[in-house]
């Protein structure tokens, strides 16, 4: 999962990162299956990581929202999808989420990133993200998912509007590929709430650079006072 923010600013105390051992991700239950059983088709393979751990996640009883480039395929876009999965949980669900799977037979452990855990499922790199865009995750963002079927398996799904806020706000001096965001602004136009975009980027240069370039590009319309 590419950071959603150019630095990794801490959580409050309250949702601290969980206190899980860092260390060897080979650490705890494997969920590697021999070579053969995997897909041949990378997309397929994430896919396939993406549904096993959806399920489980559901099984767990917390909230959660599927994210990253899946989610974008969920939502009607192209299936390109990157080198993970991606899942948002609270910071105060990661440890009981990250024992859950566990439990399960996914290896799971704390990189040296504090806004995220990772797990591995059918071989796959699995990141269950806890700060978003700088910003812990919610009850509220959560709550504003679509439950939709990825693959035919049925899971809550980050809303096309937070998806676009949240990358459009990893844009900084030092992340700014306007050239991945745009495929995925193409594809789900229709769907974005634009006006609720530009209210989350109002005086950040490089997301308010990208309205513009997506107003010219005729992706979307400028603001009416601009017409």
């Amino acid at each position: 999962m590419t950071q959603y923010a150019d630095d990794t600013t801490g959580l409050p105390a309250e949702a601290a990162a969980p206190r899980l051992p860092a260390g060897d991700p080979e650490s705890g239950l494997r969920d590697d299956p021999p070579a053969e059983q995997l897909p041949l088709d990378r997309n397929q393979a994430i896919l396939e990581a993406a549904k096993r751990t959806g399920a489980l996640l559901k099984q767990t009883g917390y909230p959660f929202a599927l994210a990253g480039s899946v989610a974008v395929y969920a939502h009607g876009g192209a299936q390109n999808l990157q080198h993970d999965v991606d899942f948002c949980i609270r910071p105060e669900d990661a440890e009981a989420v990250a024992e859950a799977l566990r439990d399960a037979g996914l290896a799971v452990h704390c990189p040296p990133e504090d806004w995220l855990l990772k797990a591995t499922c059918l071989g796959q790199q699995v990141d269950l993200i806890f700060e978003l865009a700088h910003q812990p995750v919610t009850k509220e963002l959560l709550g504003r998912a679509e439950e939709l079927s990825v693959d035919s398996v049925h899971m809550p799904v980050l809303s096309p509007t937070d998806l676009m806020s949240s990358l459009m706000a990893a844009f900084s001096e030092h992340h700014c590929d306007f050239g991945a965001v745009l495929p995925i602004a193409r594809a789900l136009r229709e769907k974005i709430d634009w006006d609720e975009v530009r209210g989350t980027c109002v005086g950040a240069a490089m997301p308010e650079a990208f309205l513009y370039f997506l107003e010219r590009l005729d992706v979307i319309r400028p603001p009416e006072e601009q017409r």
